[in-house]
């Protein structure tokens, strides 16, 4: 990817920390893309490409029915290698991490109101939840963290040419590349094709059974939430 890696890392370390604090019910995804693309509808005929231990692959095999699905939505026609226009090649990967996220401590000066502060005096107190004197002091609380990754690349089938090259990253507390893949396929897919050099952030809700809902895709700005980085744990392609 063409794009800051510090900076990518940093956007995708503050997007978990709202995921793991229970604050959004959204999946946010970097997509970037590379297009010199210039195919009519009736030259959208595909077929996937494999490498090394993609030939045999079953989790292969579900993730090309994804990107299937969503390319059929633009009027691609998944055809036999010989007679197809385009090749479509896929790669994909999850990296464990840690995210630290740094949270105040308040003091309660009347404990024995209970949580809802002082009676008559609204459901807080006269000071609000936290009393006259904010955060007595800060806790560090780490989560682990797993950045998931798809690529998509179109080439020309008999001149090699690249067409397209779409990159979708996320980052979730859930360490399954499978469960975050619908996310990142429906991400970089959007709005096909991207002029090239694109960057930007699709959000795309979650309904409640972990799907993606059917509400639209919308581009969010991640709020800077203070978090801190702590070393990486190995990748897992």
């Amino acid at each position: 990817m063409n794009v800051p890696i510090k900076a990518l890392c940093q956007w995708l370390l503050v997007l978990a920390a709202l995921w793991l604090s229970g604050c959004t019910t959204y999946v946010q995804t970097q997509v970037t893309a590379f297009s010199d693309w210039s195919g009519s509808d009736a030259t959208r005929t595909y077929a996937f490409a494999r490498q090394g231990e993609q030939q045999n692959s079953i989790e292969q095999t579900t993730y090309e029915t994804l990107v299937a699905n969503e390319l059929s939505k633009y009027n691609f026609r998944q055809t036999p290698d010989a007679s197809a226009r385009y090749q479509v090649a896929l790669g994909y990967s999850v990296r464990g991490d840690l995210v630290t996220v740094r949270q105040p401590v308040y003091y309660d000066p009347w404990p024995m109101y209970g949580p809802y502060g002082r009676p008559f005096w609204g459901p807080w107190g006269g000071w609000g939840p936290y009393g006259p004197w904010g955060p007595t002091g800060y806790v560090d609380q780490s989560y682990p963290v797993y950045i998931h990754a798809l690529q998509i690349r179109m080439t020309d089938r008999q001149t090699g040419r690249e067409v397209y090259k779409v990159t979708a990253v996320n980052s979730t507390g859930d360490p399954s590349l499978y469960q975050a893949m619908p996310y990142l396929t429906r991400s970089a897919l959007a709005d096909f094709p991207l002029g090239n050099g694109t960057v930007r952030t699709v959000t795309l809700p979650v309904d409640k059974n972990g799907g993606i809902s059917n509400e639209t895709a919308a581009s969010l700005t991640p709020t800077d939430r203070g978090v801190a980085p702590a070393p990486a744990s190995k990748t897992v392609e």
